[in-house]
């Protein structure tokens, strides 16, 4: 498989990690966003959202209580944060795997429709 973030749950590519599970791994992203930018995704690959099943309910819970403790370590839990999923072209999403973005470290303003 061609998944940029399945190389990197496999190794293949190198990521700067800040959590990791049986299944999920959270890492900078390499394009900031904001002075925080924290991706987090399942080891198994999912494309999007709108392929999530029943059997994914565990590394999703997973995934959104490692957004707690990884904003905490990261000393914006008390600041603030935004958390962003993308799903689809239109929807803004360039990896085909499902992620979550979490942003941080300055104040962020209003998603701005442009």
């Amino acid at each position: 498989m061609d998944c940029i973030f399945c190389k990197i749950v496999e190794g293949e590519l190198p990521s700067n990690k800040v959590f990791e599970s049986d299944r999920i791994v959270a890492f900078h992203n390499i394009k900031l966003e904001a002075p925080v930018h924290i991706l987090f995704i399942p080891k198994k690959h999912v494309p999007s959202m709108n392929d999530i099943t029943a059997e994914d309910a565990e590394a999703i819970t997973e995934i959104h209580l490692a957004f707690k403790k990884v904003a905490k370590d990261l000393g914006v839990d008390e600041t603030g944060y935004r958390i962003i999923n993308n799903c689809g072209n239109d929807g803004g999403q360039l990896v085909p795997h499902l992620h979550y973005h979490l942003l941080g470290g300055e104040k962020l303003g209003p998603l701005n429709r442009t």
